[in-house]
């Protein structure tokens, strides 16, 4: 009886001790998955650059502020990575924003859609004009588009350059509503952002080029 009972201990302390092994290695399992993962993202965020010589700097989100009235994400990544204020803030995909606030470790980044957001922007094809502004909402508006411009739903808008902030070309989103009135100067056009910024996990920072510094 003594010897069964010193053998069912003996197999149930075996028994926790594979239980811990496969939770320490279930763990381990996810941590290089992850870090596998975050490895093609950052991958994924840089390849866009191309032979673009601008330094860069990758960046987490760490946190978001997104209320009726604010749109913004928090970066890890502040004043002792160069990071400053007014730096573009992107994805492959596209613009996410810019940079309003710099600390030393983390950064307060103003998204596409947040309504005291702007960019000046382009349609691809047609080069015509126009600015990309928040509206607090998922949909950004493009504004200043003359009535007489020719637009289509599906139409890509582009950053122009000019502004001061973000470079040229960058993709800011897609026309998906047009809106006519005769009687105005300008169309009403709705911009579907090319980033999906309610799932963000990693941003890079276009740090300025020794010309800028």
């Amino acid at each position: 009886v003594f010897d069964h009972f010193f053998f069912l201990a003996e197999t149930s302390k075996e028994h926790d001790r594979i239980l811990r092994e496969m939770d320490r290695l279930s763990k381990k399992n996810n941590e290089l998955l992850e870090r596998n993962k975050l490895l093609e993202r950052s991958a994924n965020l840089t390849e866009f650059l191309g032979e673009d010589e601008r330094p860069f700097v990758v960046a987490k989100i760490i946190g978001y502020d997104a209320t009726q009235w604010s749109k913004v994400v928090f970066i890890n990544r502040g004043t002792d990575h160069k990071v400053e204020k007014n730096l573009s803030v992107v994805t492959d995909a596209g613009v996410v924003g810019h940079v309003i606030h710099a600390s030393l470790k983390s950064s307060k980044v103003l998204l596409i859609t947040d309504s005291r957001s702007a960019v000046d922007s382009l349609f691809q094809e047609t080069r015509k004009s126009g600015i990309t502004v928040g509206t607090g909402e998922e949909i950004c508006e493009m504004t200043f588009v003359p009535i007489s411009a020719k637009v289509s739903i599906g139409d890509k808008v582009i950053s122009s350059g000019l502004g001061g902030v973000f470079p040229k070309a960058l993709m800011v989103g897609k026309v998906v509503n047009i809106v006519k009135q005769n009687q105005e100067l300008f169309q009403v056009i709705k911009v579907a952002p090319s980033v999906n910024l309610s799932h963000l996990e990693e941003v890079v920072v276009l740090l300025p080029s020794k010309e800028e510094e």
